[in-house]
């Protein structure tokens, strides 16, 4: 599955303002009820739950929050990058403002650790995490999000040299 497959160009917001985690969710929760037409508390409220289960901070400035949802068809992404960075209670302690939020129908089973696994090795490319705190639009974060690695060396096709 290509991330191109589970994130729409409307699931993106950039220059988003959020006080702390929660709001952050928040902000997550009611951007992905208006993209699969959901209830945005039920969306928060499940966010919140696997939060409380461990941080989905991942470093670098970096989350991953996800949850499972009733009214998934297929998985579904949010991605948003906030105006300032907040604490997530990230592994290396240190402030979010890069959070790309990955969704399943219950019964996913492994495409959802899949795509989990997917996005957080995407993610870790400190290039591509610097080229979206520098990108403007949310189209210019689409493209940037949705190019496929090259198979051979896992990097963008822009950072590959020849």
């Amino acid at each position: 599955m290509q991330i191109g497959d589970f994130l729409d160009r409307g699931a993106i917001a950039s220059r988003i303002s959020a006080a702390n985690k929660r709001q952050a969710l928040a902000v997550i929760a009611d951007l992905a009820s208006r993209n699969f037409g959901l209830d945005s508390g039920v969306i928060l409220d499940a966010l919140a739950e696997r939060e409380l289960a461990g941080s989905t901070g991942v470093g670098h400035g970096v989350a991953v929050p996800h949850a499972r949802l009733e009214g998934l068809s297929r998985m579904r992404g949010i991605f948003v990058r906030l105006d300032q960075r907040v604490d997530f209670d990230a592994v290396d302690d240190q402030p979010v403002d890069l959070i790309f939020a990955l969704f399943a129908h219950p019964d996913a089973g492994s495409e959802h650790l899949r795509t989990l696994a997917r996005v957080s090795r995407l993610l870790r490319h400190a290039e591509l995490r610097d080229q979206l705190r520098k990108a403007v639009t949310a189209d210019a974060l689409h493209a940037l999000l949705v190019q496929e690695p090259d198979s051979n060396s896992g990097d963008h096709p822009e950072r590959r040299t020849a």
